[in-house]
């Protein structure tokens, strides 16, 4: 439904000569604001062409670059840095010499179940260690390893526990009842390699339900 047309609001009537005196003021305001706007306007616009033709006369003559021109060949990005001595620390912590004909026999403790305790450390340490005072926290099998691999695997296990704050771990070398001569080859040189651990604190061969005379219960000294 369409609205009926406006009609244009009619015009106050003028009363007086006062009132006509009035609406000529207000026209005239009018048209003196509307001269001081244009004449702003105008000062702006000449202010940003004065503006433009002095950069374009600092600049000189100019042409647009061809789209060949444009592309710049950028360095490639630098591979990320490597951890050089990190890298040197880990393969020497693979290939860490740990000797097989150390003697042991005068750091062993003269008992029945072998055990070892580091200078300084007292008999109350090896004690706790068969009572398990101390909980084990991680366990390495060295069964079915050859000698080399049982050496570096070792090694490495004792670094890694010893960094991440372990104190007691198990280290399974069996009882060498499927060697030749039935000998515990691995037993004997597990012992040698964990007294040359700055790591290992002590060690005692595990209670029969932990592994008995096929595993030791090792002490680490307290993480840096």
């Amino acid at each position: 439904m369409s609205s009926a047309p406006r009609r244009p609001s009619k015009t106050p009537a003028l009363k007086s000569l006062g009132d006509l005196k009035q609406v000529a003021r207000e026209l005239a305001e009018q048209r003196e604001r509307e001269a001081v706007e244009r004449a702003a306007a105008a000062a702006r616009e000449r202010q940003r062409q004065s503006e433009k033709n002095l950069f374009a006369r600092a600049i000189g003559d100019t042409r647009p670059l061809r789209k060949s021109q444009l592309s710049v060949p950028l360095a490639p990005e630098p591979p990320a840095p490597i951890a050089v001595q990190h890298q040197r620390d880990e393969q020497r912590v693979l290939h860490e010499s740990l000797s097989d004909e150390f003697d042991v026999g005068t750091l062993l403790d003269a008992d029945d179940a072998m055990s070892f305790r580091r200078p300084g450390i007292g008999t109350d340490v090896t004690r706790k260690l068969r009572a398990g005072d101390w909980t084990i926290q991680r366990e390495l099998d060295l069964h079915g390893l050859r000698t080399e691999e049982a050496r570096e695997a070792l090694s490495l296990f004792i670094r890694t526990a010893h960094k991440q704050g372990l104190r007691c771990v198990r280290v399974v070398h069996g009882k060498g009842l499927g060697s030749p001569g039935r000998q515990p080859v691995l037993k004997t040189k597990a012992q040698r390699w964990l007294i040359q651990k700055n790591e290992v604190l002590a060690f005692v061969q595990a209670k029969p339900a932990e592994g008995g005379a096929g595993a030791l219960v090792v002490l680490l000294a307290p993480g840096r």
